[in-house]
């Protein structure tokens, strides 16, 4: 096995232990990068469904005319955040925002079986403030953002207690079946951001490929530069040794000079050569003329 073969064995092996190491970590990175992109993204969407709530309790409601005869929905904060994220899935059908309760007023509130492990979480442990995970969706991976929704202002009871004390209005529209026997400081449901994965995953992927590719190319180039060096610094002089080492061994001691310039262990070692060669050379000689 040639010197410059082993070389190449051990640079390959190197090579590639460190581009799987690189990879691997390079590949989680990313890909954890990306799963932060999304969790932001929901919670952008949380935040922006929490003000519009918000904007409905302290702008909307106060000038609205009190009817007892008719109920506005859109004066119910969770109606109207959900009915404005509605608005924006139009544009952006794999962004979802829901307020899931297990005994909603509204029907459409009504959670779905994973919504329902999400609210029965909160329940069993109220001080969770937030949860998110993962998901397969029909479009794919689908990350979840999730808050509980706690009843903390006994107003809100009034309209939520039993069907004959809340307005008549209200039942009127949604029945006197759902939506009460809430309790105070209960978790009734719970806030569901969802934000789809695909094109976060895509570009991570995307990067991972283009940075692996990248790093092959410089592997390849670093390969083929070390091996021509390899051939110039070391493999040549030492073949050009070899060779008169053993000229010499068979008896042919009049043989060039080896190029021998520079200060590298090389061109030492060739001196080294030229200089015993022109002593055995000598050695020779004087055997002959004897």
């Amino acid at each position: 096995m040639g010197l410059r073969l082993k070389f190449n064995l051990v640079l390959i092996v190197v090579f590639v232990a460190g581009l799987g190491v690189t990879g691997f970590i390079s590949y989680e990175l990313l890909h954890r990068n990306a799963r932060e992109e999304v969790l932001r993204n929901a919670g952008v969407m949380m935040e922006a469904a929490l003000s519009m709530r918000g904007y409905t309790v302290g702008q909307v409601r106060p000038v609205l005319q009190v009817d007892p005869d008719k109920f506005l929905p859109q004066s119910v904060p969770a109606f109207a955040a959900t009915e404005i994220m509605g608005l924006v899935r139009k544009k952006y059908p794999d962004y979802s925002y829901k307020e899931a309760a297990l005994n909603p007023t509204n029907p459409n509130n009504r959670a779905v079986e994973w919504e329902t492990d999400i609210v029965n979480a909160f329940r069993a442990d109220p001080g969770r403030g937030e949860v998110s995970g993962i998901r397969e969706t029909p479009t794919g991976r689908s990350l979840y953002l999730a808050r509980p929704f706690q009843i903390k202002d006994a107003a809100c009871l009034s309209c939520h207690t039993t069907a004959e004390m809340a307005p008549a209005s209200m039942v009127k529209i949604y029945g006197p079946n759902n939506g009460f026997g809430w309790k105070l400081n209960e978790v009734i449901g719970a806030q569901i951001v969802s934000v789809p994965m695909n094109l976060p995953i895509r570009n991570a992927n995307r990067a991972f490929v283009t940075f692996m590719s990248s790093l092959a190319i410089v592997f390849v180039v670093l390969f083929i530069a070390l091996n021509v060096m390899l051939t110039l610094l070391i493999v040549q002089p030492i073949t050009q040794l070899s060779e008169a080492a053993d000229q010499i061994s068979r008896g042919k001691v009049d043989i060039a000079e080896l190029p021998a310039k520079g200060k590298d262990e090389v061109s030492q070692l060739g001196q080294a050569f030229n200089r015993m060669r022109r002593s055995l050379e000598k050695a020779i000689s004087l055997i002959d003329k004897e």
